[in-house]
């Protein structure tokens, strides 16, 4: 279950940086290419955040899933 919660977060902040990317390329069309070379490293930004969180949250789950209680915790 941690393990969804963690990819749809990063599915919703690449669905705001479509968002906000395509509204600035669209109210500036002149700086199109930038605003959206701009974005693209901002999508890479947040997959690459987002792998340690789901990497724990993978360790979390399988964790939980062998019954080893003690590992799952997030203390």
């Amino acid at each position: 279950m941690r393990v969804l919660i963690e990819v749809l977060h990063i599915v919703a902040g690449l669905l705001a940086a479509m968002v906000i990317a395509s509204l600035a390329a669209w109210s500036y069309r002149r700086a199109t290419n930038d605003i959206w070379l701009v974005a693209t490293v901002a999508m890479v930004a947040v997959v690459v955040m987002g792998i340690g969180p789901l990497r724990r949250a993978y360790a979390a789950d399988r964790a939980r899933l062998h019954g080893n209680e003690e590992a799952a915790r997030d203390d």
